[in-house]
């Protein structure tokens, strides 16, 4: 019977398959963590921006208004050093570089306070002419403006005009000269919604401080302050996009899930599926499964299969075997039977029933019958060594051929070929396969004996010929079946071939009978060691 085997190919492991699965459905959320902070780092980049550009703008104009009041006496604030100052040909951007994800998060902003000096009417005269602009331009940026003198007192907003915010950070370094932009945690005029506190970004306000230049010196401070954009409306603006990629990530789950029924899970269950034909005696479903995944189903799939074909194959030679036997058996046993009660009839019986030579012939009888039995037993025996499980065994062919012609010494033995060559069996089994084919030869009136060995690279293919009577065509089918035999009446219990048919098998050899014009050939392959 063929072993179905699984087509030789590479398959990425069990273990492999569930590795990048589980590591895969762990790293999304990582993913979608990441991309949610940085894409509200990057909405307060974007306020920041709009910020420094907005106050760049107002900050020229008000250097336009103090210059045009300098002959007034209009008073300025420091100088900047000379490392701040800037090349009049050079381009001097400014980026935005607020982190959420870092330590620029400060507390809230401090409340203004009283201002210790106040306001020169040359800077209110300037706040006064401004307002309009900040007006108009809070009414489509929605940013807070406050113009401040060089001592830090707001001179236009909305809010606080004529307090000082001079204490503040990021005030302090634009009086000095410096831009300076901070994060601050803000207290909303409402609670937001709360889908809304998975953003950081809600909660937090974005200040910007541009000094105002006249002539190298600071002549006032552009700060302005905006609640960075929300990512849910962003999300809601960009619907599109954001559709498109969570499509993605379901395609992508579907996708590994896939993948996961295809490697483990669809070939698990047709591999239980072909247990339970197999268990109801189904022969169709020894054949290899239609897909395997992954290297350890497609080995655990071969060697399930095949130690169920390997099973089903003993179940039905057991069953075979033993109808045989028991027929054997039968034979005989009744024979020993019927003439031991006839022995014991004729001693029991005050006369003598049977002649003399009655009861030798029957006595005759039994003794054959019993070492009819005997030598059954003794093939079952060798049968049994036969499909035994090869360890580490070898032997070199000349050895068995010199044992085989000292068994025969009176019988024309001729051997030819690779007969240096060793084989993976014992000698013991290698010299029964050899012994049975020579015996069955002579019962059968063959005068010569004919061995060739060919080496075949893994294998030693091995031809064994004689010329005596051949088989007929209805008994060529046959000849391997045990307990089939010509010589019944000869003492032949016709398991010699099934013995040798069994060693060469258990070998991962094979037997065959070939045709031939005259006398009998066998063809054998014994694997080479």
């Amino acid at each position: 019977m063929t072993l179905f085997r699984a087509r030789e190919k590479w398959r990425p492991s069990l273990g492999l398959v569930v590795f990048v699965v589980l590591a895969t459905v762990a790293t999304l959320p990582l993913v979608g963590l990441f991309l949610f902070r940085l894409y509200d780092n990057q909405l307060i980049h974007q306020t920041q921006a709009e910020l420094i550009a907005q106050s760049r703008v107002l900050a020229a104009i008000c250097a336009q208004e103090v210059q045009a009041r300098l002959d007034r006496g209009i008073p300025l604030g420091v100088e900047l050093p000379p490392q701040a100052v800037p090349d009049p040909g050079e381009l001097t951007p400014i980026r935005p570089t607020l982190d959420l994800a870092g330590n620029d998060l400060l507390r809230r902003r401090p409340d203004a306070l009283p201002a210790t000096k106040p306001a020169d009417p040359a800077y209110l005269e300037i706040g006064a002419r401004l307002m309009p602009i900040i007006r108009e331009t809070q009414k489509v940026t929605l940013a807070g403006f406050r113009i401040l003198d060089p001592n830090g007192t707001v001179i236009a907003g909305r809010q606080e005009v004529g307090q000082s915010l001079a204490h503040i950070e990021e005030v302090a370094a634009a009086l000095k000269g410096q831009y300076s932009a901070a994060l601050r945690i803000r207290v909303p005029d409402k609670p937001p919604p709360p889908i809304y506190s998975i953003s950081r970004g809600v909660g937090v306000h974005v200040f910007s401080a541009m000094p105002v230049i006249v002539n190298n010196r600071v002549a006032g401070v552009i700060y302005t302050s905006r609640t960075p954009s929300n990512i849910f409306e962003h999300i809601y603006l960009e619907r599109g996009k954001f559709i498109l990629a969570a499509l993605t990530v379901v395609l992508a789950t579907i996708a590994i899930g896939l993948i996961f029924s295809r490697t483990v899970t669809r070939p698990m269950r047709e591999l239980v599926d072909r247990a339970t034909r197999i268990g109801r005696g189904d022969r169709d479903a020894f054949r290899p499964l239609q897909h395997y995944g992954t290297r350890e189903l497609a080995q655990l799939s071969d060697s399930f299969l095949g130690m169920a074909q390997q099973l089903s194959r003993r179940s039905d030679y057991i069953a075979t075997f033993s109808a045989h036997l028991t027929h054997e058996l039968k034979s005989p046993l009744t024979s020993i039977k019927g003439a031991a009660e006839l022995l014991l009839d004729s001693l029991q019986s005050k006369s003598d029933t049977l002649t003399r030579t009655e009861q030798k012939t029957f006595v005759s009888n039994i003794l054959g019958d019993a070492e009819r039995l005997e030598a059954m037993g003794h093939r079952l025996r060798e049968l049994a060594r036969a499909e035994s499980v090869p360890q580490n065994e070898r032997i070199q062919l000349g050895a068995v051929v010199n044992g085989l012609m000292a068994r025969f010494p009176g019988r024309a033995i001729i051997a030819i070929g690779c007969l240096d060559r060793s084989i993976a069996m014992s000698g013991e089994k290698a010299q029964i396969v050899l012994v049975h084919l020579t015996e069955n030869a002579i019962r059968h009136n063959a005068r010569n004996v004919r061995i060739e060995a060919i080496d075949d690279r893994s294998i030693v293919r091995m031809t064994v010929s004689n010329d005596g009577d051949p088989i007929s065509e209805p008994n060529r089918d046959r000849i391997f079946d045990a307990f089939f035999t010509t010589r019944r009446d000869t003492g032949g219990t016709g398991m010699g071939l099934a013995i040798v048919q069994a060693i060469m098998i258990s070998h991962g050899g094979s037997i065959h009978l070939r045709p031939s014009d005259a006398g009998v050939t066998f063809e054998l392959e014994f694997p080479a060691a």
